[in-house]
């Protein structure tokens, strides 16, 4: 099983809890784990990070494909599959809409298609006008977990040297 991580995990490590000028571990460990094709995003993961044009945006660039996933040909039933579940659901059609623009549909997707786990800071909560990745992930059966939790499951260690 590996790990699929949401945009909200680079951008609020970066922002907040794993900055790269006070924990490059975190950022280690990542690329450490891909390398054991253990972590991973998408390519829609990297655009959405692209566009904040920042430290982020060149270290996300320096990953290249082998981090962030081009879609394959696995995905394309999931697409379809992902894309019935949500407009089967109450959700305003804007919500579905605007749902299946964005990366959260092809991460979601993927993780359904390859059996991966999504990682993000999201949590459930049912409203009609937004849809959530972790109620898609529900519907579908597909794991979902925060970073935190990746990170204790994986028994992840950031300790002064």
């Amino acid at each position: 099983m590996a790990y699929l991580l949401d945009a909200n995990v680079f951008m609020q490590a970066k922002n907040l809890h794993y900055g790269f000028d006070f924990c490059p571990a975190f950022w280690d460990w990542l690329v450490a784990n891909n390398a054991k094709e253990r972590v991973f995003s998408i390519e829609k993961v990297a655009d959405e990070i692209d566009a904040g044009a920042d430290e982020l945006t060149d270290w996300a660039a320096e990953r290249g494909e082998g981090f962030f996933l081009k879609p394959d040909p696995a995905i394309f039933p999931a697409l379809g599959t992902v894309s019935t579940w949500v407009t089967n659901q109450k959700f305003d059609p804007v919500a579905v809409n605007t749902f299946l623009q964005v990366a959260d549909y092809y991460l979601v997707s993927y993780a359904f298609a390859h059996g991966h786990t999504v990682v993000t800071h999201e949590k459930a909560a049912f409203s009609p006008k937004k849809i959530k990745i972790p109620n898609v992930c529900i519907g579908l059966n597909v794991k979902c977990m925060t970073p935190f939790e990746m990170l204790r499951r994986e028994r992840a260690r950031f300790v002064l040297g």
